[in-house]
């Protein structure tokens, strides 16, 4: 009797019921791949965001399994590309070396949707544990703004041309509370037809690379 009675609280029987549901912080440096002759990033693109996500085991153990997600993304990306409003949309032109200002940037606000593979080895004792999380993420940007501030000039207005759905791979790794955490973008950031003043097409694929914090 006393041998069963342990069993039934061995961390075999708790397995069945824990979950690894988690809040999650992060931050990442970001960059513009595929960027036209004379575009250049400038000073620290950055980008911000969190959420929660649902953990759903598939097998005995449940250290394998998918998670679900909703969150909030903010993204800046500090370029030397001015953006400049007109009546017939928005001109972009390359800002040349000889000329002084202090930003230039385009930033985004969206509403983010994680599906990810989950792999870790955890068990329901301990919360310190390996994984790897791989999947994509769905975005809806809802409002991006160029902003450009100079010694003379501040211009901020709502930018169009920012494509609103978008989606790309991301991968998370590490242990504990820390992890590394990668994004890559499998659409432009803008539109298909947006390109530079001299025709160039702006096919800028953001690539965020940072560190994920999760919270149970």
């Amino acid at each position: 009797m006393a041998l069963s009675a342990q069993e039934d609280t061995s961390p075999t029987t708790t397995d069945q019921k824990y979950l690894e549901d988690q809040f999650y912080l992060g931050v990442s440096y970001n960059i513009l791949l595929n960027r036209p002759q004379g575009v250049s990033m400038r000073s620290l693109s950055y980008g911000l965001f969190g959420g929660f996500i649902k953990d759903i085991p598939i097998n005995k153990d449940r250290n394998v399994g998918f998670g679900l997600g909703i969150g909030y993304g903010i993204n800046s990306y500090y370029t030397n590309l001015l953006a400049t409003e007109t009546p017939g949309g928005i001109d972009y032109t390359i800002i040349g070396s000889d000329t002084s200002f202090k930003r230039s940037k385009i930033e985004t606000h969206a509403l983010e949707i994680p599906l990810e593979f989950r792999w870790r080895t955890s068990d329901a004792i301990s919360h310190k544990f390996w994984r790897i999380y791989t999947g994509i993420k769905f975005s809806y940007i809802f409002t991006g703004r160029s902003k450009f501030v100079s010694e003379t000039v501040k211009t901020s207005f709502t930018n169009g041309d920012i494509r609103q759905f978008q989606y790309g791979l991301m991968l998370s790794f590490g242990y504990n509370t820390f992890n590394l955490h990668a994004y890559y973008a499998l659409q432009d950031l803008f539109n298909d037809d947006v390109q530079t003043a001299d025709g160039n097409r702006l096919g800028f694929v953001p690539l965020h690379i940072g560190i994920i914090f999760y919270i149970l």
